[in-house]
């Protein structure tokens, strides 16, 4: 399909700069942009890594990767790691093992430890819980195998803004519940 944009000179200038320094065409940098890829290609790398240590541990069984915590909310310290959830199917049994593969070869993003935490996607049609509900709301989704997890994601998001979920606070710690 053709589109035709009309840039100022500058800004031409600038995104075919941008396009070289990560190795893309001008069109192929334009649509990843464009379809919401705000990671530069440091972060593809960073998230290639992740996404090799996961199939490392999961196999096929790995579904996708979601970044969460506060890297991804723009929070985190010096002494802040980039919290990921490994999301598998569930037919694989979520056990310590699989932690103990991880830490093995665990990657680095940026000098900070890649800390993994392994999951089932949430039950279609089902309560979310509040792990699903974070990061339904504040989670950067880095790889999905097959659609699934950003579909499980826009369930939930939608359940939050009809209503149906919300967040409350007990003891400090924030939890996610159905609507009374």
């Amino acid at each position: 399909m053709r589109f035709l944009l009309r840039l100022p000179a500058p800004l031409h200038r600038q995104l075919v700069a941008s396009a070289a320094t990560e190795s893309l065409s001008l069109n192929e940098y334009c649509v990843q942009r464009l379809g919401g890829s705000d990671l530069c290609v440091a972060g593809r790398q960073h998230v290639a890594a992740v996404l090799a240590s996961a199939s490392a541990v999961a196999g096929t069984h790995l579904l996708g990767i979601i970044a969460h915590g506060s890297w991804v909310r723009g929070e985190a310290r010096d002494s802040s790691d980039v919290d990921v959830m490994v999301v598998v199917e569930p037919s694989m049994p979520l056990t310590r093992d699989l932690y103990r593969t991880w830490d093995v070869a665990a990657p680095t993003w940026d000098g900070r430890t890649v800390d993994a935490h392994f999951v089932h996607p949430p039950p279609q049609r089902g309560r979310a819980s509040s792990v699903w509900c974070e990061l339904a709301v504040e989670g950067l989704l880095l790889s999905d195998r097959d659609g699934t997890l950003s579909a499980a994601l826009v369930d939930v998001r939608r359940a939050i803004a009809h209503g149906r979920l919300v967040r409350k606070t007990a003891h400090g710690q924030p939890y996610w519940t159905e609507a009374a």
